[in-house]
C-alpha cells in the first residue's frame, strides 16, 4: 500500500490538473512559458508543501511496519539470522525510498503532461521554456525538508501497533507546524512539521518580490530548516536504533 500510494498519488494529481488546464486551454492562452509552468506546478507543490507531503509520510512510515504489527510477527523477523540494526536499517531506508520515489514521480509527470500539454493545445505555450532543473530543485529541497517527519513518524510506527496514535501525533504537529509556518513565526523552523511549508513559502515571497516582472526563479537547498530537518532525522534515526536494539519481542 505505501508503495502504490507513492506511485498513484502524483500520477492522479497530476492527471487531474492536466484535466483543468486542457478544460481551460482558451483562457491560458496569454500567459508565457513561465507563467503557465508556475501555474501547473504551483498548484501541486501548493497542496503538497502545506498538508499532503507530511499526510503522506505518515501513511508510508506506518505501512512499512505494519504488516508485523498486524501478524504480530516481531519475533519472527528477529529469529532470522539478520541482526536487528539490519532490520531497522532496510525499513527505514525502504520508507526513505518511497518518499524519494513519489516525489521523484511529481517531477517527471508534472513535466509530461505540462508538455503534453504543449502538443495536443499549441496555444499552450508550456515548450517555451524548459523548468526541468528548477523543478527538480524544488522537489529536492522538499524531499530534504520531509526527511525530520520521516523520521519521528517512522520511530512512532515502531512504538504504536495501530494506525490511530502514530496518525493522529502526526496530524496534530502537521496541523500545528502550517498554523505556525503560515503566521510566520520566527521559530517554526524548529518544528520539523513547518519545514516543507517554510522551503516552499520562502519561493512563495521571492515570486511576490517580482510582481509584474518575469519572474526569476532561485532555489535555496540548504536553509536553516532544510540542516534542522537533516539534523532531526539523523537524531531521531539513532534514537530507533537503540530503541530496537532493546525491543523485546517475547
Amino acid at each position: 500500500m505505501g508503495f502504490w500510494s507513492a506511485v498513484l498519488l502524483p500520477l492522479v494529481l497530476c492527471l487531474l490538473l492536466f484535466i483543468g488546464f486542457f478544460n481551460k486551454s482558451d483562457e491560458l492562452k496569454s500567459l508565457p512559458g513561465i507563467m503557465l509552468w508556475l501555474r501547473f506546478a504551483g498548484v501541486i507543490l501548493g497542496v503538497m508543501g502545506s498538508l499532503l507531503l507530511p499526510m503522506l509520510i505518515i501513511f508510508i512510515a506506518y505501512s512499512v511496519n505494519s504488516i508485523e504489527h498486524k501478524a504480530d510477527t516481531w519475533k519472527t523477523l528477529f529469529s532470522l539470522p539478520i541482526s536487528k540494526p539490519a532490520v531497522y536499517a532496510a525499513k527505514y531506508f525502504y520508507a526513505f525510498f518511497l518518499v524519494l520515489l513519489c516525489l521523484a514521480l511529481f517531477v517527471v509527470f508534472t513535466l509530461g503532461f505540462g508538455n503534453l500539454l504543449s502538443v495536443i493545445k499549441p496555444g499552450l505555450k508550456f515548450n517555451e521554456y524548459n523548468i526541468a532543473g528548477t523543478l527538480s530543485q524544488l522537489y529536492f529541497k522538499l524531499f530534504l525538508s520531509s526527511l525530520g517527519i520521516l523520521s519521528i513518524q517512522f520511530l512512532l510506527s515502531l512504538l504504536f501497533r495501530d494506525f490511530l496514535k502514530p496518525m493522529g501525533i502526526g496530524f496534530i504537529c502537521t496541523i500545528t507546524g502550517v498554523i505556525l509556518a503560515a503566521n510566520n513565526w520566527k521559530y517554526a523552523y524548529l518544528i520539523p512539521y513547518s519545514h516543507p511549508m517554510l522551503g516552499l513559502k520562502a519561493l512563495q515571497q521571492q515570486k511576490e518580490a517580482h510582481a509584474g516582472t518575469m519572474p526569476q526563479i532561485t532555489v535555496d537547498m540548504l536553509t536553516k530548516d532544510t540542516w534542522v530537518s537533516l539534523a532531526v532525522a539523523l537524531t531521531v534515526f539513532i534514537i530507533g536504533y537503540f530503541i530496537i536494539l532493546k525491543k523485546s519481542v517475547k
